[in-house]
Formats: structure tokens, C-alpha cells, sequence
């Protein structure tokens, strides 16, 4: 026998009415032997700002200027990561040599052109973090010259989820000292690029 289930009261939507968006609240301060999950973004309590691979790069940094960050998820169009994408990338000497390499004009460069591809990145695993201190952190960033870096999970059968994502930025801001990362080429290509500058 079905239950009798009354309609719920209800009201109009006001003026002005914002909208619930996940928050993570960040310690003011840390020092470098916290734990290192305290300075870490979690993508489970913070939404990832992501862009994709045929978006220009332009577009990309409007789009971390509004949303107040410093790096993009590059990603495809089931979400799936295919690299990332820095304020570094964008306002660097790669926009211009990606120019004159394929002869275009600097709003035609695209995300892909410049962005870091996933098989050239490192990760860190949430196992491991679960015990480290944010000194790890900060050695492993600079070690790996980086501004940032990213955490995966992984599930029983080992595939991957990339879970978080430490910046340099945001933890010198936590420990109230600066984090000096110098970037480091790791590939051919990188070192070519670096010498050419």
C-alpha cells in the first residue's frame, strides 16, 4: 500500500541569492612539521579549475584570474587529465616560441601547445602523504623545481584519481616564508628551450 506523502511548503527565490560552493579552509599558519594534508587543495572539498587542450591560452588566463589560481587541469572532454597548465607556462617564453615555431599569432596559441602533458608529470600518492609533514612537501617541490604538484589515489586494481594538489604559493603564504623553486629541466626538449632563452 503506497503512503499519502504531503507536498513540502515552499517559497520564491529571492534577489541576489548566491549558491552553496565547496570551501576548504585552509590553517593560517603552519609550520613545516604539520601535517602535510594541511596544506594540500583537496579535490574532494574544492572543485578543480580546468580548461580544455583547444582552449587558448588566453583563455586560460582569464580564466585563472578569475578564479584566483595559478594552475589548470588540462582535460579532455570526459574529464579524463591529459596535463596541466601554469601561470608560468602562460606568461613565460613558451607562448612565444610556440608562436614562432608554427608561425602563429599569440591569440591563436592553444592550452596544448604549451602545457605540460601528462606523461611528464610526477605525483605524489595520498598513501604516503597520510604521514608526511609539510617539510616534505616543500623539499619535494623544490628537489623537483615545481611550483606545484599533484596527488593521486589510488583504487584496488592501482588506477589512478588525482585527488589534490599542493602549491608553493599557497603554502609559503601558510608558513609566512617564501619557498624558492627554480624550474628544472627534466626532458631534452626542456633543456633546449632553457638554453635558448
Amino acid at each position: 500500500m503506497l503512503r499519502s506523502y504531503p507536498p513540502l511548503a515552499s517559497a520564491r527565490l529571492q534577489s541576489g541569492v548566491g549558491y552553496a560552493q565547496p570551501t576548504q579552509a585552509f590553517p593560517e599558519k603552519v609550520t613545516l612539521d604539520d601535517a602535510a594534508v594541511n596544506v594540500m587543495t583537496d579535490l574532494t572539498r574544492v572543485t578543480a579549475v580546468i580548461i580544455l587542450p583547444a582552449d587558448t591560452v588566453d583563455e586560460a588566463h582569464r580564466r585563472m584570474i578569475q578564479r584566483g589560481v595559478r594552475m589548470l587541469l588540462v582535460v579532455d572532454q570526459n574529464r579524463r587529465m591529459l596535463g596541466l597548465i601554469t601561470a608560468t607556462d602562460i606568461l613565460g617564453e613558451q607562448p612565444v616560441q610556440a608562436a614562432v615555431q608554427r608561425g602563429l599569432r599569440r591569440e591563436e596559441i592553444l592550452v596544448r601547445d604549451i602545457m605540460t602533458p601528462q606523461e611528464h608529470l610526477d605525483v605524489l600518492n595520498m598513501d604516503d602523504l597520510r604521514a608526511a609533514k609539510v617539510g616534505h612537501v616543500v623539499t619535494t617541490l623544490k628537489r623537483w623545481g615545481r611550483q606545484h604538484a599533484l596527488v593521486v589515489e589510488c583504487d584496488a586494481k592501482g588506477r589512478q584519481t588525482v585527488r589534490g594538489l599542493f602549491s608553493a604559493t599557497q603554502i609559503a603564504r601558510q608558513l609566512g616564508a617564501s619557498i624558492q623553486t627554480s624550474e628544472i629541466a627534466h626532458t631534452f626538449s626542456e633543456i633546449e628551450a632553457l638554453l635558448a632563452r
